[in-house]
């Protein structure tokens, strides 16, 4: 792995390759599968404040409002926010409703829960599902709060790449964060990644373990919170069979994976332990062989079996 800080585009940030991935914290035990106690989630977060992982990805609508509270809550009990640690979280909506008047209300919510008064960096969350016609207030109310200085930066996060290329259409966005669409066994978002990289935007890579399936691959049968298929299954089988060939684990794998590719800034991880930060850790330090990469990479199913069904 090269250079573990980095720019985060043209924001003038410097971020370090790993993003510590907020939502399970928040305990989202319908998506995940496990709840996490708020003494753990508050003991998650101060221990990666004392981490070399430099900032951490959450948003308003994580467990409605609980992820952005145990992070103040930890916050707080640290004595305040490091100078060099960052704070990413994003606009959502509320029961369908993604005015101007609710991103406003999202970001005040926010900086609440937060504790904080600066929000370096706030992502449109979402947007694919609402129609893009009427998302321009939206849109318009986080660009302006950004030249207003109530917000630093602004990013565009979602999954599907092609409703996410129409709103980079619209201009303005600094950071893209896609989920789901770059990992071991899905590469869906290579073509937006091309682009944005082309138009200086920086790349964030998140749920690289799929939600699950690739760190624990003989206990999650599921991919992008969806059943995974058949195919699907097998490769992931016979890529931990790979690995263990070699002594690495899976999550090792598709972490590197990510976490290697040049083109993308930083890559999102979910921590929902504290011990999780020091296995990160642990991780970005291994040796990958080259042969085990290559033979990864041949057992990725071809593109027609990705979520978007097809290969840019």
């Amino acid at each position: 792995m090269t250079g573990f800080l980095r720019p985060l585009g043209s924001t003038g940030l410097t971020v370090t390759a790993v993003c510590a991935g907020g939502s399970g914290i928040g305990g989202m035990p319908a998506v995940f599968g496990y709840d996490v106690p708020v003494r753990q989630a508050v003991d998650v977060v101060l221990r990666l404040l004392d981490s070399p992982i430099r900032w951490i990805d959450t948003s308003n609508g994580y467990s409605d409002g609980a992820s952005e509270t145990r992070i103040g809550q930890a916050i707080a009990e640290y004595g305040g926010l490091p100078d060099d640690f960052l704070v990413a979280t994003k606009v959502d909506a509320r029961d369908g409703d993604y005015s101007g008047a609710r991103v406003r209300a999202s970001v005040a919510e926010s900086k609440e829960r937060l504790g904080l008064d600066d929000l370096p960096l706030v992502y449109l969350h979402d947007p694919e599902f609402h129609d893009f016609d009427t998302m321009r207030d939206a849109v318009d109310t986080l660009m302006q709060l950004r030249a207003d200085g109530e917000i630093g930066h602004v990013g565009l996060a979602g999954g599907d790449t092609r409703e996410l290329s129409r709103y980079l259409d619209l201009g303005g966005f600094e950071v893209l964060l896609v989920h789901n669409r770059w990992s071991l066994v899905d590469h869906s978002a290579q073509g937006i990644f091309d682009r944005a990289r082309a138009d200086g935007i920086a790349v964030v890579n998140a749920a690289v373990y799929g939600g699950g399936i690739l760190a624990n691959p003989a206990g999650a049968t599921k991919y992008a919170y969806r059943d995974a298929p058949a195919a699907l299954l097998a490769a992931v089988a016979e890529m931990d069979k790979a690995c263990q060939e070699y002594g690495i684990d899976l999550a090792t794998a598709a972490l590197r994976h990510s976490v290697d590719n040049p083109a993308i800034t930083a890559t999102v991880a979910g921590i929902s332990k504290p011990t999780r930060v020091d296995q990160l850790i642990q991780s970005l330090a291994a040796n990958l062989p080259t042969e085990l990469l290559s033979r990864l990479n041949d057992l990725r199913p071809d593109a027609q079996r990705w979520i978007e069904q097809h290969p840019s």
